[in-house]
């Protein structure tokens, strides 16, 4: 059995080295107080390419998985890898007695969530997701807007992953299916789709369209095991909102749409994509005063009607941003306290994001709008 939670900080291993988890997961593990970097699982080691024993070698490292979750030191395993390995890893973790943390996809379906829910409530350990883009900057102003009322209720709410590539990826983006958590519904929908369920809640019911925009084919009857690049879906609520989820492969712009949202006050638009990723990608550092921070050219758009019925058009800059670093704080105080409650993410909003992507699969390969149970 791991260490009590009592201990601090955490003992935290991760589970691959690639990019997630050199990226987006061991930068901020090693900068938030209650965690600590324990020891890292990567099978092939590489001369030339990524090692993370050359990289990190103050650390325990482990070519397998037995042997990683058989340390009794380790309290939190963090899986990074593919998602089709995603539930058989996070199973075994929790059954070795380690908290558990997921990259997203969280795993390719409903019943494969509510098993590891179930096996987590079992062992009396946590299970979080890595849905890190609710620390987007610009998701942060969108929240905020809402939360002030500034826009009046909402009507519509446009999320969009524009890009504009005309190659299929080689990683698991480009060659699992869904069935196994892959294609562009999995990777970005999970983001946009969480986003709105952050904001909104579940919807009554869905309407998706899939498609391959690079090679000019529709989702359905036609092509039943199609893999799509594009996604359009959307989400109806009763109280008349409707909320339009938009990811595109061939999307030639300079300026990306990202946000635009309606309101009976007023509208919010937004280009380009939260500065983090990149950034990262970059080398910047966690701590760096711009980490998070766009400049003022991609500053959002607000339209305010006034009382007399007259539009004011404004500038809407980001928030002041929390970044990613606040997921991993979240979870650490989570986990001292071992408390479901206070995870950032909880598995059981992961598994009623995938249960409105399964819906938009339904839709998309049946045709029809898909009620969801309330």
């Amino acid at each position: 059995m791991a260490n009590s939670t009592t201990n601090l900080p955490l003992n935290v291993g991760v589970v691959g080295y690639g990019l997630s988890a050199t990226i987006f997961h061991i930068p901020f593990i090693t900068t938030t107080s209650t965690l600590k970097l324990h020891s890292i699982l990567q099978r092939n080691p590489s001369q030339s390419g990524k090692s993370a024993p050359r990289d990190h070698p103050g650390v325990k490292h482990f070519t397998s998985l037995d042997q990683f979750l058989a340390d009794a030191d380790l309290d939190v395993a963090v899986i990074t890898t593919p998602p089709e390995t995603h539930f058989s890893f996070a199973q075994q973790a929790l059954q070795a007695g380690k908290h558990v943390l997921v990259e997203k996809p969280f795993v390719p379906s409903v019943s494969e969530a509510d098993a590891l829910i179930k096996l987590a409530r079992e062992k009396g350990r946590l299970i979080c997701v890595y849905q890190n883009r609710r620390w987007d900057s610009d998701f942060l102003t969108v929240r905020k807007l809402l939360a002030d009322g500034t826009l009046g209720r909402i009507v519509e709410f446009e999320t969009h992953f524009d890009r504009f590539r005309l190659e299929k990826p080689s990683t698991w983006k480009g060659t699992l299916g869904m069935d196994q958590g892959g294609s562009a519904l999995y990777d970005l929908g999970t983001h946009l789709i969480d986003q709105a369920y952050v904001l909104f809640g579940m919807p009554r019911s869905v309407f998706g369209i899939l498609a391959s925009q690079r090679d000019g084919l529709l989702l359905g009857p036609q092509n039943p095991d199609l893999e799509p690049d594009s996604v359009t879906a959307q989400l109806f609520y009763d109280d008349g909102l409707v909320v339009f989820v938009r990811i595109a492969s061939v999307s030639v712009e300079t300026r990306q749409p990202r946000f635009w949202i309606r309101g009976t006050k007023g509208s919010y638009r937004k280009e380009g994509l939260d500065t983090q990723e990149p950034q990262l990608r970059s080398g910047l550092k966690t701590d760096d005063a711009n980490f998070g921070r766009e400049s003022p050219e991609w500053n959002g758009k607000l339209t305010l009607v006034g009382d007399d019925g007259s539009f004011r058009v404004q500038d809407c800059p980001n928030v002041e941003p929390e970044t990613y670093s606040k997921l991993f704080e979240l979870f650490g105080e989570a986990l001292v306290r071992n408390r479901q409650e206070d995870l950032p993410v909880p598995a059981s909003q992961a598994r009623d994001v995938l249960q409105i992507i399964e819906a938009t699969k339904e839709s998309a390969r049946s045709q029809r709008q898909i009620q969801l149970s309330q």
